[in-house]
């Protein structure tokens, strides 16, 4: 009988200490424009209006310097038609709130330097006071003091948070297209490869060097990689946040400039090299084009690097450097057959869905791991962000938005992963030369995996492991094509990738041969003996030339 004694005190306890988010609106007296701050109230003390038009803006009483932990704390007067402003500590919030509820107060603002806790109370207590109270972080309340004068009013309100928010439609068409293009481009180059018909140059030997194939040692290895990088950052997060901060910067500086150097290519100026040097990497004299790219490219994610933390403008910067890495990596990285897209897909599945869904838990503090490091530790000192996710801020105005998420994340691996397939369809359709069915049905099975993800996050309201419902669209997708063209051994096993890039001996001195039907019987043609003088073959070709030549000068003859 114990342990559902300790179960039922435990879920007390717990409803007890439930906060919701709730939104402060601050203006001076006299003017209406304000501004709205994160606040985390209890409503089993008093519940907040939904709407900031039918809540009470009344004026605050400035008692910072102060804890209000006794009477003798209490201004003469009291707080008639007052919220007052006090400090947290020295005593429990239900004191705080009874002394301001006793000396005429229509609400109580307490102000931590500590993380934003529910103020929980027991159900006595909860009955006897009527008044809202609420936490605000201390950094808040640094700058209400600076933004507005003395006479500032308030007015405190939760409305509900919206079901979906609008910037799920730009994290779709940026996740959808980055897939899409990344699939195309990716297996246009094996278009090129395939109808190569003369000796490669120095690019195309570059871009053989340059492409990678997974095999399934390096899917295990990738995969031990992650969790372990995954579980440091859970616990060493201040320690290796700057480092993941500093590795993204040169890698998405490559991907940005792997994607706009083919473009900068074809312009019709700067086409001149560095003159002959000695020094490093300028011997092979490059291109100033290539080289002016390169210090573009360097400075959009340097200037991202010393202003990421401006939630205004910075994560444009990030999603797209974000996007420029990841067509980059899919690019650069291919899976040689669905048995190795099979494997991927699947393992990550399994990660994904137990560092969201089962890690909360092992863990002390009930959270998911994979959802803490991507969205950043609430405890971390250094406050940094991994930008390893595009991100966008949320459009519709919310307690939610304003206190703890502002911004709709989605990770990279969700965009590589999925893509990886949809590269490897891409290139299956080339091979058979297929009118891209692979790879249509791959693209709009990503799309829609993505949007049943979005519908999961709207009636959970929790994060979710989008390779939950990526892989199994994608996956299954893809093997119902080729089982209903009949191609599922060829799809399998990526047969014919490797005969269809490899080039044959061609004499370069040949012509193309004219379009004409061959006949299904042709007439050999006379070969000439072993014997035969080819200086004798080459007097009788032009036999036939003076032949006329005669046949006129008979003529002529006759005439005469």
């Amino acid at each position: 009988m114990r342990l559902p004694e300790t179960l039922l005190w435990a879920a007390v306890f717990i409803h007890e200490a439930v906060g919701e988010y709730g939104m402060a609106h601050f203006s001076d007296k006299g003017k209406s424009n304000g501004k709205d701050y994160c606040i985390f109230f209890n409503s089993q003390w008093a519940r907040l209006p939904q709407d900031l038009h039918k809540a009470s803006r009344l004026q605050i009483y400035d008692l910072t310097t102060s804890v209000l932990c006794s009477p003798s704390e209490v201004p003469e007067g009291g707080f008639p038609n007052r919220i007052p402003m006090v400090l947290r500590g020295n005593c429990t919030f239900y004191e705080k709130v009874r002394l301001a509820q006793i000396n005429g107060a229509k609400g109580l603002l307490i102000v931590s330097k500590d993380r934003l806790t529910p103020p929980a109370g027991n159900k006595t207590q909860y009955e006897e006071i009527d008044i809202p109270v609420a936490l605000l972080s201390y950094s808040d309340m640094l700058d209400i003091s600076k933004t507005f004068g003395k006479g500032r009013l308030v007015a405190m309100y939760a409305p509900n948070e919206p079901v979906l928010d609008y910037n799920m439609v730009i994290i779709f068409l940026m996740a959808v297209g980055t897939v899409a293009v990344g699939g195309y481009w990716a297996g246009s180059r094996d278009r090129k490869k395939r109808y190569l018909k003369l000796k490669r140059d120095e690019a195309a030997e570059k871009q053989d060097e340059e492409t990678v194939d997974v095999t399934p040692i390096m899917i295990c290895v990738f995969v031990v990689m992650c969790c372990s990088m995954l579980v440091l950052l859970y616990f060493f997060y201040d320690y290796l946040a700057i480092w993941v901060i500093v590795i993204f910067c040169l890698a998405s500086s490559v991907g940005l400039h792997s994607c706009l150097w083919p473009f900068v290519r074809r312009l019709p100026f700067c086409k001149c090299r560095v003159p002959e040097n000695n020094l490093p990497y300028l011997q092979k004299r490059p291109h100033v084009s290539m080289l002016l790219l390169s210090a573009f490219c360097v400075g959009v994610s340097v200037t991202w690097m010393f202003f990421r933390n401006e939630d205004a403008w910075a994560w444009v910067l990030q999603d797209t450097l974000g996007i420029a890495f990841c067509l980059y990596m899919l690019k650069t990285v291919r899976l040689p057959t669905f048995k190795a897209c099979t494997l991927l897909l699947s393992v990550l599945f399994v990660y994904d869905v137990f560092f969201v869904f089962i890690t909360p838990f092992l863990t002390n503090s009930g959270e998911s791991i994979m959802v803490e490091v991507a969205a950043g530790p609430s405890d971390s000192t250094t406050h940094e962000k991994l930008p390893m996710v595009l991100k966008v801020p949320r459009l519709n105005s919310s307690p939610l938005a304003l206190c703890d998420r502002p911004f709709s994340l989605l990770g990279f691996g969700d965009i590589l992963v999925p893509g990886l397939l949809v590269v490897y369809c891409h290139r299956f359709d080339i091979l058979i030369q297929s009118s891209r069915i692979y790879f249509v049905a791959c693209t709009i099975a990503y799309g829609i995996g993505l949007l049943i993800t979005f519908v999961a996050l709207a009636v959970m309201q929790m994060g979710q492991p989008a390779l939950l419902y990526l892989v199994p669209c994608t996956l299954l997708t893809s093997l119902t094509v080729a089982l209903c063209r009949k191609e599922l051994p060829q799809f399998w096993t990526g047969s014919g990738f490797v005969p269809a890039i490899v080039l044959a001996p061609i004499n370069c001195t040949q012509t193309a041969a004219p379009q004409t039907e061959v006949p299904l019987n042709p007439k050999p043609e006379p070969q000439p003996t072993e014997d035969a003088d080819p200086s004798e073959e080459k007097a009788q070709d032009p036999a036939p030339q003076e032949r006329p030549t005669t046949e006129n000068a008979d003529e002529e003859n006759k005439s005469n």
